[in-house]
């Protein structure tokens, strides 16, 4: 990974451990955004087939990305603006199973709405709570994040797959914000039927943009009613004629923002994302091992079997300010500190940040 790290330099910063916020934005990305406006600013309406051709490029690149077809992907400014869409197409008549203390933009639209509302609790038996609760209360529908954004709590994969085999009537709807982009993904043979998310973190595309993907086979439990023109593509004859997935477009995309995304997922393919995740999956061990020696991590973490990078310790505003003044970038959540590492973090990085934690006073 190093010699991409040219590409994510930070002036004033020793360590940036926060990608859990924000991604950096990085050499290659910030040219084609300059080449980009450049266009637009000398060609303006000339070049409206060009940002047509970016939008349909992107949502083939998203679908060659997380393995599935381009007709299931839906471009979104953010994954809650995507998931509130899709919840208007929804009847009341649904038992909720959330997550307590999940990311507010997975709990709360649900919670805004009249549904009957059921939560598993984080932990380290995460998915036996999943398990027990879907049974218990007839559950319908589960939406959670596929990682936890406060402690870095990560699903298991393979028990989603599992219970949409023992319940395939149940619909799973996964924020994967703070998910894609570390890991190979196939979304067509997972267990989630709809997997939403934002690309401004580990996918480091910059705001304004995000995806929805959504399976035929549960578009039927849906009745959507957001439109636009853009939803018919422009075309006055298709009013009453829209695609499913393009409910979720209804007015004009960013070319400029979407173009950013398509541009970082083939910058993303072209490192590989095997390797992205080998280089995670290893940041992840190092990390965790050196938290629990340092006695910095809850039980529920130190207990589960595989973790994401992202980590929460015990320390207050004092350590905070400290590892500011350090220049190492990182977030307050929660009643801890979040530290998390992307694949232009090293294990330098960590050393650097447990030297200042072991000489904490």
């Amino acid at each position: 990974m190093e010699k991409f790290e040219t590409q994510f330099k930070q002036p004033g910063i020793a360590v940036y451990a926060d990608t859990a916020s924000s991604g950096l934005a990085y050499n290659e990305l910030l040219d084609w955004r300059h080449s980009y406006d450049e266009a637009f600013f000398v060609g303006g309406s000339e070049k409206k087939a060009e940002r047509y051709n970016i939008i349909s490029e992107t949502k083939r690149t998203v679908a060659n990305f997380f393995t599935t077809h381009w007709h299931n992907v839906a471009l979104t400014t953010s994954f809650s603006m995507g998931l509130n869409l899709l919840l208007e197409g929804l009847s009341v008549d649904q038992n909720i199973l959330l997550l307590s203390e999940d990311y507010p933009s997975v709990n709360w639209p649900f919670r805004s709405r009249d549904f009957s509302i059921y939560y598993a609790k984080i932990n380290e038996n995460l998915e036996h709570n999943i398990a027990a609760a879907i049974d218990k209360y007839k559950i319908t529908i589960l939406a959670l994040s596929a990682v936890q954004w406060v402690n870095g709590i990560r699903v298991d994969m393979g028990f989603l797959k599992t219970l949409k085999k023992q319940y395939p009537e149940l619909l799973i709807i996964a924020d994967g914000t703070q998910f894609c982009g570390t890991t190979n993904f196939n979304f067509d043979t997972s267990g989630i039927d709809v997997l939403g998310a934002s690309a401004y973190k580990w996918l480091l595309s910059g705001y304004g943009c995000g995806f929805f993907l959504i399976k035929q086979a549960v578009q039927k439990r849906f009745s959507m009613k957001t439109t636009g023109f853009n939803a018919a593509n422009g075309e006055l004859e298709k009013e009453h004629d829209i695609p499913f997935i393009k409910h979720l477009e209804p007015g004009h995309l960013d070319a400029f923002n979407f173009g950013s995304l398509n541009f970082s997922l083939q910058f993303l393919q072209k490192i590989g994302l095997s390797k992205i995740e080998k280089h995670l999956q290893r940041l992840s061990t190092y990390a965790r091992q050196e938290f629990i020696e340092l006695n910095l991590l809850e039980e529920s973490v130190i207990l589960r079997t595989q973790h994401s990078t992202i980590f929460n310790i015990r320390g207050n505003e004092t350590l905070f300010s400290r590892l500011k003044e350090a220049k190492i970038s990182c977030s307050q959540r929660g009643t801890g500190i979040r530290f998390s590492f992307h694949f232009y973090n090293s294990q330098n990085d960590i050393d650097r940040i447990i030297h200042i934690l072991k000489n904490n006073s």
